[in-house]
């Protein structure tokens, strides 16, 4: 089987810009196949091979997470305990932590990152009441295991993670010697040092090798119940839940555990099937997941009967519905770590709104969801210093609650297509209706 993989994979590079795929599969832990297409960096003129480490992104999590818990079984860290803000590592290893979505980048070796994230991480809802993916939530496990075992979280997890397995490259920082150039979705190249305030939900680098072989062996490091829990996943969807820091394919059909990863010039997976004592990993060096995605379907179709996407990919954004606000005005305030800002909303006809921060204004399309009374983007500038270093667009996402709009306002930037890849930052919204456009309630 997989006889044409490298036909697939120059075809996949081919049609969605992809400089190079890295594939490996492993059988009961050590790799059956390897095999590494296109380039590892395009001036130079490097060929990809199996033995060249990428960037992982939120591939990152399951190594944090396995970190986590063997610092648990070592009666290090009680994975029930609530932390400083309330949630338990539990809730946080499975996103339920209450956090906010969050990210910060760095590029390049010099100079402080200039989000500091610190003021971002807060609870915007009651920590075990929903699932939100929050890399705040790893920020916060890094800095317990920091805490509770007195090594920095790479050292840690280094020496009682992957060292053990026999995958001492396989490593949490900035950067990997060697690894493949990160590129742009239309093909510029990122520095080679990037650094974040959550490195436990970001930061891993890994060659394809590497990492199917730890989809494959992780449990070992564990005590059997502890190994369980990690995979006993709360729903996300009607086919994909999340366990402790692993997707995992609920319903009939093959059981698969998985995890995605993303970022400025990066696209991830990884992904094991237990029953077979079978693992995946797929990795690219570019921002577009297109031929990420159609590698690991071919190579998982191929080896996995019963084999569907959807077993692996989660969708962390709810189905549209059209928006039922009635017209009017609104008005309140975004928290940021600088203060207040005053906003007005104005919901228009044909599913339309407008927003209003100080004398400038900006008209978007506007939806609702089964939860949300409101979720519109709007080409506006939060006026603060962290919202203007790379996040140019302000999403808001609102439930309508006795008479108030709440939720959040997120200011961040959509993709690559110009620079690199922004932050994303959460503030608490709140607006209220003017008199004479309360809602009528049913």
């Amino acid at each position: 089987m997989l006889n044409d993989l490298e036909t697939l994979c120059v075809e996949a590079m081919d049609r969605y810009g992809c400089p190079s795929v890295s594939v490996a599969v492993a059988e009961r832990g050590e790799v059956v196949l390897a095999g590494a297409y296109g380039l590892a960096d395009i001036a130079a003129g490097t060929p990809a091979t199996p033995g060249t480490p990428y960037a992982l992104a939120s591939v990152t999590k399951p190594l944090t997470a396995v970190a986590v818990c063997v610092a648990a079984d070592a009666g290090l860290i009680d994975l029930d305990a609530p932390g400083p803000l309330g949630a338990t590592p539990r809730q946080l290893l499975r996103h339920r932590g209450g956090l906010g979505a969050h990210y910060d980048f760095h590029y390049g070796e010099t100079g402080a990152p200039a989000i500091d994230a610190e003021r971002y991480t807060r609870l915007y809802r009651e920590p075990g009441s929903g699932f939100e993916y929050a890399n705040l939530g790893y920020r916060l496990l890094g800095r317990l295991l920091e805490q509770a075992t007195g090594q920095d979280l790479a050292t840690y997890v280094h020496e009682r993670v992957t060292e053990p397995l026999g995958l001492g490259g396989l490593r949490i920082a900035p950067a990997r010697p060697g690894a493949a150039t990160r590129y742009t979705s239309d093909g510029r190249p990122y520095p080679d040092v990037l650094r974040t305030s959550h490195p436990g939900a970001t930061l891993g680098w890994a060659t394809a090798s590497e990492l199917a072989r730890f989809a494959g062996s992780w449990p070992r490091l564990l005590k059997p119940d502890t190994a369980a829990a990690m995979t006993d996943a709360v729903p996300i969807g009607e086919h994909l839940g999340y366990g402790l820091g692993w997707c995992v394919s609920l319903g009939a059909g093959p059981l698969l555990v998985s995890h995605g990863g993303g970022m400025g010039g990066v696209a991830a997976m990884v992904a094991a099937a237990p029953e077979r004592a079978l693992s995946v990993a797929v990795l690219t060096n570019t921002t577009t997941k297109a031929a990420r995605d159609a590698v690991v379907n071919h190579v998982l179709g191929e080896l996995v009967p019963g084999y569907a996407p959807e077993r692996i990919t989660p969708s962390f954004a709810a189905p549209a519905r059209p928006l039922t606000l009635p017209q009017g005005e609104w008005a309140g305030r975004i928290e940021t770590p600088e203060g207040d800002v005053s906003v007005r909303l104005r919901i228009l006809a044909q599913g339309q709104a407008e927003l209003r921060i100080g004398a400038t204004t900006a008209t978007a399309d506007a939806t609702a969801t089964d939860t949300l009374a409101l979720r519109a983007t709007f080409p506006l500038q939060l006026p603060t210093a962290d919202a203007h270093i790379a996040g140019p667009l302000l999403g808001l996402e609102l439930c309508l609650l006795e008479g108030e709009l709440t939720g959040r306002a997120l200011a961040y930037k959509n993709g690559d297509s110009e620079g690199h890849l922004g932050n994303l930052l959460s503030h608490a919204c709140t607006l209220t209706a003017e008199p004479a456009s309360v809602p009528v309630l049913p």
